[in-house]
């Protein structure tokens, strides 16, 4: 069986940034997400960003990214970081549009109970790339009925 395209994202470093960091990288052959790591200027490396509970920061990656078009890039947290220490991502997933070329940066917050300190190279988030469809939106005399109707949250199972 033929393997199926994959996008492709371009990458350029930030001028300040450790290039000796990897890439973001998937960890196995069957991961959805390739971690992403921290990458601090020069003068924070050795501090790293320490996040007080319920502190939130944008983590620097020294990345900036071209994101072909019709796809995004969704920033996920990691389950390690999450269930451990309560960092994650406030915004999660966060989106990365196809047409953005600034810095990327990963909103990290502290939902644990102690401080916890970034280190320059941690990984940090997970990057998922996913296509794109643009909807369009119309405005109608009247929406069609369902079974679920006008349930809200929780009305599909135990709250």
């Amino acid at each position: 069986m033929a393997e199926p395209m994959r996008p492709v994202v371009n990458v350029v470093w930030e001028d300040w940034a450790d290039r000796s960091l990897p890439l973001p990288v998937y960890q196995t052959a069957g991961a959805a997400g390739a971690d992403l790591c921290a990458n601090f200027p020069v003068e924070a490396r050795v501090a790293g960003l320490t996040l007080a509970p319920m502190g939130r920061a944008i983590c620097p990656t020294g990345l900036r990214v071209a994101i072909p078009e019709g796809y995004e890039m969704q920033l996920r947290p990691r389950s390690g970081l999450a269930s451990r220490h309560g960092i994650t991502l406030p915004n999660t997933p966060g989106t990365i549009d196809a047409d953005y070329r600034g810095p990327l940066g990963v909103s990290l917050i502290n939902l644990g109970t102690e401080p916890y300190t970034i280190r320059h190279g941690d990984r940090v988030a997970q990057a998922v790339v996913a296509p794109v469809m643009q909807a369009g939106f119309a405005v109608v005399d009247r929406l069609d009925d369902t079974d679920r109707g006008t349930g809200g949250f929780g009305s599909t199972g135990r709250s």
